[in-house]
């Protein structure tokens, strides 16, 4: 696996990627490639692997990698050209490249390649999880996401995107996190962005896997096995958050966490 072009096509095929996609990939990319070199002694090369993803969606396609920093809400300030993302090499190595752009909000920013591109880029909201934030656009594009080898509660975070929504969820509030923000053309300015974060005082616990079962069940997620690797595809995410929707209003989000360690 991840040693060829050839590999690297037969995942993307396996997955149904269809020219005009719009794709948010969640990988632990690092990990993978150290597995294979151990394997292998090769090196995979992980602009191939971005290069075949865009060549699948093409340029009417759209592709977009967590770049997303947390360091914000640590009093740290963020450089949009300068601050690496938290979330995996992939993101990183996306934003090393001319045909990626990164998006402008300090906490949760996204590398984006493809025809919404400088929509994507041109968008400047403080609400991490509001109504004109990327996860909106996922969820109204009819997104898929594709999941590299990582446990589903680890970087689902469009749950808390519907969560917001909701208006129903007692386990989270917003929080304003303000510092200094460079922008892309070198400019400083003391911005706030704000978070839907998790109350630390009430015993609860992210634990989407029960939604993950309703998911495969209903035919929205996908999971393969490549090599030992596991790879997941959820197919829509706007019929996703239906059902974690359904959750929180009728099920007390039951699927997506555990109360008291229960």
């Amino acid at each position: 696996m991840f040693k060829n072009y050839i590999n690297y096509l037969e995942i993307a095929n396996h997955l149904g990627i269809e020219k005009g996609d719009i794709i948010l990939i969640s990988s632990d990319i690092l990990n993978i490639f150290s597995k294979e070199f151990e394997k292998s002694g090769n090196i995979p090369d992980i602009n191939l692997f971005i290069d075949t993803f865009i060549n699948k969606v093409g340029p009417e396609g759209t592709l977009l990698f967590p770049t997303y920093n947390w360091d914000f809400c640590k009093g740290k300030d963020f450089n949009w050209e300068k601050t690496r993302g938290k979330t995996g090499s992939l993101g990183n190595a996306c934003l090393k490249r001319k045909d990626f752009k990164r998006t402008k909000h300090a906490i949760y920013s996204f590398a984006v390649y493809g025809k919404d591109k400088d929509y994507l880029c041109s968008l400047d909201y403080r609400d991490s999880f509001g109504s004109d934030s990327i996860f909106a656009y996922l969820d109204k594009k009819h997104a898929k996401q594709i999941i590299l080898d990582v446990n589903l509660t680890h970087c689902f975070t469009f749950v808390h995107y519907v969560e917001e929504l909701s208006g129903q969820v007692n386990y989270r509030y917003i929080k304003n996190f303000t510092g200094k923000y460079i922008d892309e053309n070198l400019q400083e300015s003391t911005k706030m962005f704000s978070m839907f974060v998790r109350d630390l005082d009430l015993d609860v616990i992210v634990d989407v896997e029960p939604l993950e079962e309703i998911l495969i069940k209903n035919k929205i997620e996908k999971k393969l096995e490549f090599s030992g690797y596991t790879i997941s595809i959820i197919s829509d995410l706007n019929q996703t958050r239906k059902f974690i929707m359904d959750d929180i209003m009728n099920n007390n989000s039951k699927n997506l966490c555990k109360y008291n360690g229960q």
